[in-house]
């Protein structure tokens, strides 16, 4: 039998990694190494229905704390690794403790990004969205009639403002680039999306960026905004992205660039460690990418199992994504990088929508805006690699379906 795998982070990718080796009927020893005092859990519905009140904590959990002992996967809890010594191998904890792998998996996410003190961010009622805790303390600022401000203009910041909304916040959104979802989507997207929005009360504030929160007693109270203006606030949210967590990564000598470099096996640059999620950048289309999806972390994870149970092939990321805003649900197949073109297409009913990206003449991408005909065919198109007739494409007499063939 194989020796001990040890996982680093019991997210998505550490769950699924642990989940896989086990139907794979590998027996090899394995420990999961979980920062949070909770067992793994889905985070995308936390910033939703669980902050809604629609989803108790118990239906986000992968499985129940008796699947862990019948599978025969430790899980360590509160567990905080301070270093790994890949000589000898083994990692060492916070509390000084040491524990031995024959191999190792990082699977240690992204952190939020957090504005700095001299900004303000150290003042209460500043929050980031990411974990349970994150949730927890937001659910008891998010009462009808306060007064939120969101700093940051991408998905989290949007699907946080659906949220407020929903439960009868007033909502003011920031966003410093010339529009919301610059980095991530097209112009037709974020102007569907921005609609979307202030149709459901939302105000968005586009080219406007944060000079400093103020506060009173240690509490925010107050924004100044790069218009000259200042907001009254109740409370925070700072939505302006994450950084890899690839600190212990770096430390250890693993080679690193904005996360944590692995090949198409999932591996490092140190043979017996793997990395896989939204701490790992990969390779894919002759380009290192880093992929913060659920999608992404689920499927390379149990890439990595396959190679650890010996019967490894190349990960290959077919990228989708997804976002629930109030009624609307997009969903993105493929990714958009470098795209030089767009199509907009009217989906056949009333509120659905399609934007197509494509570079050099190749569909790379589509956002489908409550349009799952367009997700479902787009996503197909990309897998299979046949060449899209964008007049067709164009065309919303012609069906979609006609499209594969």
């Amino acid at each position: 039998m194989a020796g001990r795998l040890v996982i680093v982070g019991a997210g998505q990718a550490g769950f699924a990694l642990a989940a896989k080796l086990r139907a794979l009927k590998d027996e090899r020893p394995i420990t999961i190494l979980g920062a949070e005092d909770v067992i793994p859990y889905q985070r995308p519905p936390l910033s939703k229905k669980y902050l809604l009140g629609e989803m108790d904590f118990e239906r986000l959990t992968y499985r129940p704390q008796s699947w862990f002992e019948e599978n025969n996967v430790e899980l360590r809890l509160s567990a905080y690794v301070e270093e790994i010594h890949r000589d000898d191998k083994h990692v060492r904890m916070a509390d000084g403790s040491t524990l031995d792998y024959e191999n190792l998996a990082l699977a240690t996410g992204a952190s939020p990004r957090t504005l700095p003190a001299a900004l303000g961010g150290d003042l209460d009622g500043v929050y980031t969205v990411r974990d349970k805790r994150d949730a927890d303390r937001l659910a008891g600022e998010m009462r009808p009639g306060r007064r939120l401000l969101i700093i940051g203009g991408g998905y989290i910041g949007l699907e946080a403002a659906a949220v407020a909304r929903h439960l009868g916040l007033e909502v003011t959104l920031i966003e410093m680039a010339d529009r919301i979802l610059q980095r991530v989507a097209a112009p037709q997207t974020a102007d569907i999306m921005r609609a979307i929005h202030v149709g459901h009360g939302v105000a968005i504030r586009e080219k406007t960026g944060l000079r400093r929160l103020l506060g009173m007693d240690g509490k925010v109270t107050a924004a100044e905004l790069s218009d000259d203006t200042t907001l009254d606030v109740d409370f925070v949210i700072v939505g302006i992205g994450v950084s890899p967590n690839d600190r212990l990564a770096q430390d250890s000598g693993i080679e690193v660039a904005n996360g944590i470099l692995v090949d198409e096996f999932a591996r490092t640059s140190d043979p017996a460690i793997f990395a896989m999620g939204d701490c790992a950048m990969l390779p894919w289309k002759g380009m290192q990418i880093r992929l913060e999806s659920v999608q992404n972390a689920v499927d390379q994870a149990e890439a990595a199992a396959a190679v650890l149970a010996g019967a490894g092939v190349p990960y290959e990321p077919k990228p989708w994504f997804w976002s629930d805003q109030y009624d609307v649900k997009l969903q993105i197949a493929g990714f958009n990088l470098g795209y030089d073109e767009t199509l907009q297409r009217a989906g056949s009913r009333e509120g659905s929508a399609s934007v197509w990206y494509f570079r050099e003449g190749h569909l790379v991408a589509v956002d489908a805006i409550n349009d799952a005909k367009a997700y479902v065919t787009g996503k197909k198109l990309l897998e299979s690699g046949l060449p899209v007739d964008r007049a067709r494409l164009a065309d919303p007499s012609v069906d979609l379906k006609q499209l594969l063939s």
